[in-house]
């Protein structure tokens, strides 16, 4: 028997993408795939991610479109405090010249997320079209930077897109050991302070692994999203009070 050749759908900018459940299964080439072409704007990214579905290519390929079965996923109340890790947030706390910010480097953090080598990686998926359509997001109120600041630089940070209370992890970078895992676990405080239940982390590594997130059916992810993307959004500052909801244990079953 012939195997099945799976189609891709060519969209033309502004136009929708079409349900996830049309994306490519683990007997295609490329599990997870949904749709090429399209476009990087603004509506087109908070109407993606509104429904379970993000960017991601490499120089030279056309916009690719993802909404991978299962997805991997950090449940805020599952994130591991390992004790090396709560040791480096107790120091980091109690050093002057030390903190936490949201959204005060933003274009910064994503550079240095497309210059920072990844394991596996011969280039990077954060395109200079990325990082326009990324920084055209942030200035929209969509897109957002944890940064982790020592003696008034920036030693690592984190950016992710925000819909409503639903929060989409999307690369980080460290130019200071554990500045990147303190910059994550800021955020999963500021998700617990906030009601924030869960963060997608798109694909499985042993990073996250170990730091708690786990796949989870992406029929289960878009259900939950759609319930979250609607709720009021948070505000994105960070108050160092916010620390203490992470040591504090939380109910898994929210």
């Amino acid at each position: 028997m012939t195997p099945r050749r799976p189609t891709l759908p060519w969209l033309a900018p502004g136009e929708p993408l079409p349900p996830v459940v049309q994306a490519w299964g683990p007997q295609d080439p490329a599990p997870g795939l949904l749709a090429a072409g399209g476009s990087l704007d603004v509506d087109s990214l908070r109407a993606a991610y509104g429904t379970g579905v993000y960017p991601w290519f490499s120089e030279g390929q056309p916009i690719l479109w993802w909404s991978p079965d299962p997805r991997m996923v950090l449940q805020t109340g599952a994130f591991r405090l390992h004790r090396s890790l709560r040791k480096t947030l107790q120091r980091f706390v109690a050093t002057p010249g030390c903190e936490v910010r949201f959204d005060s480097a933003f274009g910064a953090v994503v550079r240095a997320c497309a210059g920072s080598p990844r394991e596996g990686q011969a280039g990077t998926w954060i395109v200079p079209e990325m990082v326009r359509a990324y920084e055209d997001l942030h200035a929209a109120g969509s897109a957002h930077s944890v940064e982790t600041w020592v003696d008034g630089q920036l030693a690592g940070g984190l950016y992710c897109v925000g819909l409503g209370r639903a929060v989409f992890g999307e690369s980080m970078f460290a130019r200071a050991t554990d500045a990147s895992k303190i910059a994550l676990a800021a955020l999963v405080a500021w998700c617990r302070q906030h009601g924030v239940v869960q963060i997608d982390c798109q694909q499985n590594t042993r990073h996250l692994a170990s730091l708690g997130a786990a796949e989870m059916a992406r029929a289960d992810f878009v259900s939950r999203l759609r319930q979250d993307a609607l709720a009021p959004e948070p505000p994105w500052l960070f108050d160092p009070v916010y620390w203490s909801a992470l040591f504090t244990p939380v109910s898994r079953t929210a």
